[in-house]
């Protein structure tokens, strides 16, 4: 029988074109030399893809099936060693060299070569590991971050096409960064991605870019690890085959398509009226993370909903549903229950849960008030506020005699970045030597991040946007000026969510909502701005008619795209250039910024430092920076 699985073995060695990778051919003698002992272990049979030496090639195929005669010697050894796997197994560690997290055989050819035939899954290896020469490659990146991955976890077989993967793993598994594994969660999970690449692998087709790892983080980013543990292969395949779009927009160069504005360049939100659908009535569900008395975010979100109620009275019925956070999936669950049709949820915080929504009720449309979340099930919306937080700092730096603004800021997550940055070059643009003072309320409350400046001397400072119902009369909106212990509000940003929510709407009754569904890959962030009507300013009394007058050019200006906060010259705090005088940044530059302009003093908490409420929010679209724990 032996002779007999040779047989069939040669077969597929000659029927197998490509060579078999030699590691001396890429690899330098003195790297070799200095190879790290990892000692035994049991290594997948599909990570060995080569040997150590030349000359191997003329018995093996690139495929380790045998190349020479049934009578030859090496036949004679390739069969004997094939009798004892079927009578007792082979357990003679091989010897091979890991370079990149693939394996190279220096003794043991033959063995892998049996193993392999009869399809086994790993094999026993003495390892010796072969690091790279220093180099700046995406490659190398990412076998980088796979060694400190390997540390922790012992894990080889789940691979990555894109840097930062192997930490989003150990995130959404619920584990620390340098959190060890036992024994028994490695062996769990590589069952369960056993069985999820099984899927994956019947489900793509052969243009797909990406492989079973990117497709797992795709999927965890919507399920997380529980829908998996405790599945059975068919279970798993279906869950995989609902989220198979977003796993698919993994594989987009850019994965979001940003829209910033409800229509064509140039038009007037107010000349054109998108077409109006007359079947049905839309139910629309508002979910806000608080109540208006206790958060100044959801009572702004809550007053769009009744102007969008009284826009389209004849058209649609809201519903507001608050405290959400309570129980973020009971209370979308609620709305699907209640037969809404169409839900957005107000909150960065809200967004795993509507993901989740989104995947298990494609008959809703669920929309998420966020910033650069790539995810192809859930839409989300935000708006260029920044353009309004240039001109509040150029105010700033007109008003600002002693040349220091205070700026508080809340969540270092994207988007926040844009309002501080433009804030700061609205600042240099009237009051080139000013600085601006970055403090965060999330870091011990805003009381503190106030009594911080105050400490400082700085009595300007540019703080909260919206205030609550129970905070309106006495707390600090917008920029204001302290002035005897008595609190001066000057001018304020306002959301205008009543003209958003209105325009998308119009757009779902419209159908051109879904038009661009079905025309894209991508994941859709709709980012609209001053032109669009849905941000403006709130001017005080306080204000001096000579600045209020600068801002209504600035606001003039920026509608028509003569001025554009974020064009060059820009640098960043350590000197970096940014943008070169007349170069303007795009879209998708602004809603990734994770850097703070020059005139900028402070810096990005620490996640550790970070409010509860606020980790939550970092986790989820967070800047790399913030989400880790010794970061500044």
């Amino acid at each position: 029988m032996s002779e007999l699985y040779y047989k069939e073995a040669l077969k597929l060695g000659i029927k197998y074109t490509k060579d078999l990778p030699t590691l001396e051919e890429f690899v330098s003698p003195a790297e070799l030399s200095g190879g790290q002992a990892l000692g035994i272990e049991q290594i997948p049979l599909e990570l060995i893809v080569g040997t150590k030496n030349a000359g191997r090639n003329k018995a093996f195929a690139g495929n380790f099936m045998p190349l020479l005669d049934s009578d030859s010697e090496f036949a004679a050894k390739w069969i004997a060693l094939c009798r004892a796997h079927i009578t007792e197994g082979i357990r003679e560690p091989v010897k091979v060299y890991e370079y990149m997290n693939r394996f190279y055989v220096e003794e043991g050819n033959k063995r892998v070569s049996v193993m392999k035939f009869f399809g086994a899954y790993s094999i026993a290896a003495n390892v010796i590991r072969i690091i790279p020469a220093r180099g700046d490659s995406e490659d190398l990146k990412l076998y980088k971050e796979f060694m400190a991955f390997y540390e922790v976890s012992g894990l080889r077989t789940i691979e990555f096409t894109k840097p930062g993967s192997y930490k989003r793993l150990q995130k959404l598994l619920g584990k620390a960064p340098k959190e060890k594994w036992t024994e028994e969660e490695k062996k769990d999970f590589e069952s369960l991605f056993y069985y999820f690449q099984k899927a994956f692998e019947e489900l793509k087709d052969k243009k797909m870019k990406i492989g079973a790892g990117d497709a797992l983080l795709a999927y965890l980013s919507v399920y997380g690890p529980r829908e998996l543990f405790g599945k059975s292969p068919r279970e798993i395949k279906h869950t995989v085959e609902k989220v198979w779009e977003e796993i698919v927009l993994q594989q987009e160069e850019k994965t979001i398509d940003v829209k910033l504005g409800p229509e064509q360049k140039g038009s007037s939100l107010l000349k054109k009226i998108l077409p109006i659908s007359r079947e049905k009535e839309l139910k629309v569900g508002f979910i806000h993370d608080r109540s208006p008395a206790t958060s100044g975010w959801t009572y702004a979100h809550d007053k769009g909903r009744e102007i969008v109620q009284r826009m389209q009275s004849e058209y649609i019925k809201t519903v507001p549903y608050y405290n959400a956070m309570d129980n973020p999936d009971k209370a979308i669950a609620k709305a699907v229950k209640d037969k809404c049709n169409v839900i957005f949820t107000t909150s960065t915080k809200l967004f795993p849960a509507s993901l989740k929504a989104a995947v298990e009720h494609p008959e809703v449309t669920i929309l998420n008030c966020s910033l650069n979340t790539p995810h192809r099930y859930v839409r989300t919306y935000h708006a260029r506020i920044y353009e309004v937080k240039y001109i509040i700092g150029a105010i700033a730096g007109a008003l600002a005699v002693d040349g220091r603004v205070g700026y508080i800021s809340d969540y270092p997550i994207f988007g926040q970045f844009a309002g501080i940055n433009a804030f700061a070059l609205g600042v240099q643009l009237t009051n080139p030597g000013a600085k601006v003072y970055l403090e965060w309320s999330t870091v011990g409350g805003i009381d503190e991040a106030m009594k911080r400046l105050t400490r400082r001397g700085i009595n300007l400072v540019s703080a909260q946007d919206n205030a609550s119902m129970e905070s309106r009369d006495h707390r600090i909106l917008g920029l204001s000026r302290m002035e005897e212990g008595r609190i001066v509000n000057l001018v304020k940003p306002i959301w205008l969510w009543g003209i958003y929510y209105d325009s998308i709407l119009r757009q779902i009754r419209g159908r051109t909502y879904y038009d661009d569904y079905e025309k894209s890959a991508k994941a859709f962030n709709y980012y609209f701005g001053l032109s669009s009507g849905v941000v403006g300013l709130s001017y005080f009394d306080g204000l001096p008619v000579g600045t209020r007058k600068l801002a209504g050019m600035l606001t003039e200006a920026i509608i028509r795209e003569v001025t554009v906060p974020f064009c060059g010259p820009i640098k960043e705090q350590t000197g970096g250039v940014i943008a070169r005088s007349g170069q303007r940044l795009s879209p998708e530059q602004i809603l990734n910024m994770d850097w703070l302009n020059e005139n900028i003093v402070g810096g990005i908490p620490r996640y550790h430092e970070l409010s509860d409420d606020a980790r939550q929010a970092v986790d989820i679209t967070g800047i790399s920076a913030s989400k880790e724990e010794g970061s500044l």
